[in-house]
């Protein structure tokens, strides 16, 4: 096991701040997990899981041990009738095994096309795009237990999925590590394309609706609206869609008419774009120094190069408080900020 110290963890995450780690160990196999997390608990160590940095903010060094997850492989486990399922290994590139899954004409998660991370980390949030979520095709994962070592499979209603939400990320945040994920997909699947800006891709390419061209206009739309991480830093969309309730909706409405919202499955609560309450603040296209809000995105706030993680921390305090003032909605972050 190579133990490496006082490491740059700037191009271990997509907003590329320039932060160090006290201790740095890749992990490509369980077996480097125990003993990662062994010499952790020798030496007392704090303790963050890294899969792809995707979803991460770095405000100063850590001083712990970053464990980064590398575990590899994608096969078909099951074929059922016109189902199979799928385990793909914690470390593998999510768009990377969406494209698998397409190539091999299984369908459910083409809507997820070119959502940066890894597929382990992909349901600690419950990941979604354009009316699809990974509760719709996820079967189970394995965990490692970092208290006893021992592996724990969590199904599908186990995992108690929520909006960007998961048992990983409230009741048992930070005592697991994901080491596997198995989807069920479809040879036949229902296709998802009910997205105004998917019909018009596909319209404009005059294309018959298929998971691969769905799998493309989504990845055409998403290049056009957000920035490439590899040429700005970002983490995709810092904040969720708030919810409000339908008194509260109604009287936003009056004095913002135009005000776009979603129906939710309770009648009386409705999800607001952040990206819009975002924009009508001013906030879009804004810039100081390096750290600012894309300028075609409100949902993204932006690393233009050496901006510090906590001038990014503070631009989204600052948004947070408008957005509280102006219409009385509190935004929640996306992002984990460190």
């Amino acid at each position: 096991m190579l133990i490496e110290e006082n490491v740059s963890l700037k191009n271990y995450h997509t907003f590329g701040i320039d932060v160090k780690a006290r201790y740095l160990i890749h992990c490509s196999h369980i077996h480097d997990i125990c003993d990662a997390i062994q010499f952790q608990k020798q030496q007392n160590l704090p303790l963050l899981i890294l899969g792809g940095g995707s979803n991460l903010l770095f405000t100063k060094d850590f001083e712990g041990l970053v464990l980064k997850v590398n575990l590899l492989g994608k096969e078909k486990i099951q074929e059922i009738g016109d189902y199979v399922w799928v385990r793909a290994a914690a470390g593998e590139n999510w768009h990377d095994f969406v494209q698998y899954c397409i190539e091999n004409n299984w369908g459910g998660i083409e809507n997820l096309s070119l959502i940066p991370g890894t597929v382990g980390a992909a349901p600690m949030q419950n990941i979604g795009a354009y009316g699809v979520e990974i509760k719709d095709t996820f079967s189970y994962l394995d965990a490692y237990h970092i208290a006893t070592g021992q592996i724990h499979r969590f199904g599908n209603a186990e995992c108690r999925f929520g909006y960007r939400e998961s048992i990983f990320k409230n009741e048992v945040k930070n005592q697991y590590i994901i080491v596997s994920v198995v989807f069920k997909l479809s040879k036949k699947p229902k296709l998802n394309f009910s997205y105004g800006d998917i019909q018009n891709v596909l319209k404009s390419k005059n294309q018959i609706p298929s998971i691969a061209n769905i799998s493309e206009a989504v990845i055409e739309i998403r290049k056009s609206k957000l920035p490439n991480p590899a040429e700005i830093g970002n983490a995709g969309s810092f904040f969720k869609n708030p919810f409000v309730a339908k008194t509260h909706l109604q009287e936003l409405q009056k004095e913002y008419p135009s005000m776009p919202f979603y129906a939710t499955e309770a009648e009386d609560i409705f999800k607001v774009p952040a990206a819009w309450l975002i924009e009508q603040c001013g906030w879009k296209g804004y810039r100081k120094g390096d750290a600012g809000v894309h300028s075609k995105q409100a949902l993204v706030l932006v690393n233009y190069g050496n901006a510090q993680g906590k001038e990014i921390a503070d631009l989204s305090e600052k948004i947070k408080k408008s957005v509280q003032e102006k219409f009385g909605i509190t935004l929640h972050t996306e992002v984990n900020v460190v």
